[in-house]
């Protein structure tokens, strides 16, 4: 996960991999987000192109791009488009009336950079993102998004200029995450109808329309994953309890003593697409896409066999990722027996996914194909993939799946499930995942 689309477009860097990096301790500005799912298990559908990818990594900028508040000023509302006239001046604009209106004034900050995600192809969005269809079921669909396919969902929940990241250009790099981002115009509008109030100390503040949810890990993420609470965060960067629905007008309660700042694990949410931070520290303990090779060839040397067929079994390329192979281990996942193809058990016309029954132990369940989690960034360690999530069939480290499978993703507007990383499929059962048994060669 571990590099930016092309991170030289962002900052004139050729491109760098932290995880390959140690000893430098986090002394580069370099964190990653990887998008969950990435809906084809490391890749989007059509691929990776440009901004519009399933992960990317924020570098120092060579120059300091960030903003902070700085005048505020109260203007009558048909006035507003006349005050923001200048192009070059960032402003957040809160609609309280129709004739009044408060705008803030930003200025240039030399000590952060700034990064911009949302739905929006502009130039001022560095990590574009689009709904991925949501799934119960089935393998490859996405974990927010609405409907039932595997591809954009038809009406997008997802801001153009959904929120922004300001990065410290200094040790330690703090990072922070505020809703909404600026556009063309270098202004954000929170219209008549948005969330928003005076602070306590005669500041503004609001919500965006659907929202901008963050999910720190209880623990660390790599040595203690434990869920924490989901909260929203507002356009100034405050924490409050989330809304009773996702695009209420009334904002929760604010929580003071969280921050918007993002550590390792934390989770972002923009109402069709979720986003994993990582950060230096955290990538240090993950596979790289050479280490998962290594691992694929390690089970495929193992010779595992079918206990029926026992013919050899052998997991595909990295790369072959939707096509099952005709030497695919496939698994029943109500009980782990790891078996070759076969066309018995199951109900035929609802296909070789519906339940069957085990030849092993009899137990009745999906029977699926297994598939090598190829995202490196979604990985809580660097373990041997001896776990598949159910009911999709992806496979990867014992720590991966448990860590997953305790935490609930957004879905929609107000649901929360959880969900495979690699694919977004709910998991089932009662673990969300299953210890795979594999039958070694006869001879």
């Amino acid at each position: 996960v571990v590099t930016a689309g092309d991170p030289s477009a962002l900052t004139g860097s050729p491109p760098i991999d932290p995880v390959i990096l140690p000893g430098l301790n986090g002394v580069l500005h370099i964190k990653s987000l990887v998008l969950i799912p990435p809906s084809h298990n490391g890749s989007l559908a059509n691929g990776d192109k440009g901004r519009r990818r399933s992960r990317l990594a924020l570098y120092k900028r060579p120059k300091a791009n960030g903003v902070k508040p700085d005048v505020i000023h109260n203007v009558s509302t048909p006035l507003v488009s006349k005050a923001l006239s200048n192009k070059s001046q960032h402003s957040i604009s809160y609609t309280l009336s129709r004739s009044h209106s408060v705008i803030v004034e930003y200025t240039h900050d030399i000590n952060t950079d700034m990064f911009q995600i949302g739905r929006s192809t502009e130039s001022m969005i560095d990590f574009v993102v689009t709904d991925t269809a949501g799934s119960s079921s089935g393998h490859g669909g996405g974990a927010t998004g609405e409907g039932g396919g595997g591809g954009q969902s038809a009406q997008s929940t997802i801001s153009r200029y959904a929120c922004r990241i300001m990065c410290e250009r200094s040790a330690p790099y703090t990072a922070r995450i505020y809703a909404a981002g600026f556009d063309s115009s270098k202004n954000i509008f929170l219209g008549e109808r948005a969330a928003k109030w005076r602070t306590s100390d005669g500041l503004m503040d609001g919500l965006t329309t659907n929202g901008v949810l963050v999910m720190h890990p209880a623990g660390e993420f790599v040595s203690e994953p434990a869920p924490g609470v989901w909260r929203e965060i507002s356009v100034c960067g405050n924490v409050f309890a989330l809304r009773e629905t996702r695009s209420a007008q009334q904002r929760g309660k604010l929580v003071e003593n969280e921050s918007n700042t993002l550590q390792d694990g934390s989770l972002i949410d923009l109402c069709g697409a979720t986003l994993l931070w990582r950060t230096p520290a955290g990538l240090r303990h993950i596979p790289t896409l050479k280490q998962l090779e290594s691992l694929r060839q390690e089970l495929n040397a193992a010779r595992p066999q079918c206990p029926v067929g026992f013919n050899t079994l052998a997991f595909p390329s990295l790369a072959q990722r939707e096509i099952v192979d005709k030497k695919q281990p496939w698994v029943y996942v109500n009980c782990g027996h790891v078996h070759g193809y076969h066309n018995w058990g199951y109900r035929k016309e609802k296909g070789p996914t519906s339940p069957g029954e085990c030849p092993m132990c009899r137990r009745v369940g999906p029977y699926v194909p297994l598939w090598l989690g190829c995202e490196g960034g979604l990985y809580l360690d660097a373990g041997p993939p001896t776990h598949a999530f159910c009911p999709c069939g992806h496979v990867c480290s014992e720590k991966t799946v448990v860590g997953w499978s305790q935490i609930p993703l957004p879905h929609g507007t107000h649901a929360f499930h959880a969900a495979c990383p690699f694919c977004g499929t709910w998991l089932t059962g009662e673990q969300g995942h299953v210890k795979l048994i594999f039958q070694g060669p006869v001879d």
